[in-house]
């Protein structure tokens, strides 16, 4: 099994990457591969925009990295209650490829901020649309006010409660 990881981020201090990138060291049994959306940056989509450039080169690449995928892991940062302009740029410019951008796959998705919220705002748009986007949603989980609950010294979780649901969460997503 391999399992492509990314932040919903292009911040390159992304709490959200620092998580996913973590949760991949806890999954056992797949391979995984953690992307960065810098990689993948686009013009801001619009139709004039597609008219004159087609499917860009890199919205094809990102699709493809979920293609060979077996299951995405993804961190959703949360600007102003949604999505990050960089993820939702790339996930339209991705949809008018296929609209079934997740094809299929199985995914787990996670969120954090450093309030007690844990970015849950986003975290529900996004499991809650992740259906029609042809994501299977295995699990998901908010990690609340990222500063007392991760050390980002030792790149880990300090929270015991917090580390088991996202053992948990992983387990489920690979097994």
């Amino acid at each position: 099994m391999h399992v492509l990881a990314f932040a919903a981020s292009s911040s390159t201090q992304s709490i959200n990457k620092k998580l996913v990138t973590y949760a991949t060291t806890l999954i056992q049994g797949a391979t995984t591969e953690v992307v960065d959306l810098n990689d993948y940056e686009l013009p801001l989509f619009s139709q004039d925009r597609e008219a004159e450039l087609g499917h860009p080169e890199r919205a094809q690449a990102f699709m493809a990295k979920i293609a060979a995928a077996d299951a995405l892991l993804i961190s959703f940062a949360e600007h102003n209650g949604a999505y990050t302009a960089a993820y939702k740029n790339l996930f339209d410019w991705c949809s008018r490829i296929d609209q079934k951008v997740f094809q299929g796959k199985a995914v787990a998705m996670l969120s954090t901020s450093p309030g007690p919220a844990g970015a849950g705002n986003v975290l529900n748009t996004a499991t809650g649309s992740a259906p029609y986007f042809n994501g299977v949603l295995k699990a998901s989980l908010s990690v609340p006010s990222f500063y007392d609950n991760f050390d980002v010294e030792q790149n880990a979780l300090k929270n015991p409660e917090i580390q088991t649901q996202l053992q948990t969460l992983l387990d489920v997503l690979v097994g």
